[in-house]
């Protein structure tokens, strides 16, 4: 895993997440944590290519996933994550996922992002694996985490 990859992730995230939902989050303790399935949650995935290669996955409780997305709409209240709301959700990781490869090729990298695709947990049957993880909390909305599987 190349830990110089989680930074342009967490520096957009916040950056997209305070411009798109108002809130600014606090940065949670960076690990290392064993992917599995988990209940009732969602996973944007973004694949990588180029001079790094894998996925970045943001993973999120479904509430805290309506909530942004209720966000996103104006304060139009979600209740489940329709095709509308996996929509928008889809958007905010490629927004992040762009703003991050933006960094990245400034920095000297070059890398191309693939489409993101939502996942429900139910739909996610990969094998379990390990990943860089770091939260992001955001007070009155809920959690994000940001896990890098880049090599």
């Amino acid at each position: 895993m190349k830990a110089e990859v989680i930074n342009p992730f967490l520096e957009s995230a916040r950056l997209v997440l305070e411009q798109v939902i108002q809130v600014s989050p606090s940065t949670g303790s960076l690990g290392v944590k064993e992917i599995a399935h988990i209940q009732d949650h969602i996973w944007i995935q973004v694949g990588m290519t180029g001079q790094f290669s894998g996925n970045v996955v943001f993973g999120l409780q479904e509430q805290v996933a309506l909530r942004i997305v209720s966000v996103m709409m104006g304060g139009f209240v979600l209740t489940e994550m329709d095709e509308m709301g996996q929509s928008a959700i889809s958007e905010l990781g490629n927004m992040i996922s762009g703003n991050a490869s933006t960094i990245l090729f400034n920095q000297g990298y070059s890398v191309d992002i693939t489409p993101p695709k939502v996942m429900k947990s139910e739909e996610s049957a990969h094998a379990p694996r390990k990943a860089l993880c770091i939260p992001l909390h955001m007070d009155g909305i809920g959690e994000l985490d940001i896990q890098v599987m880049i090599s």
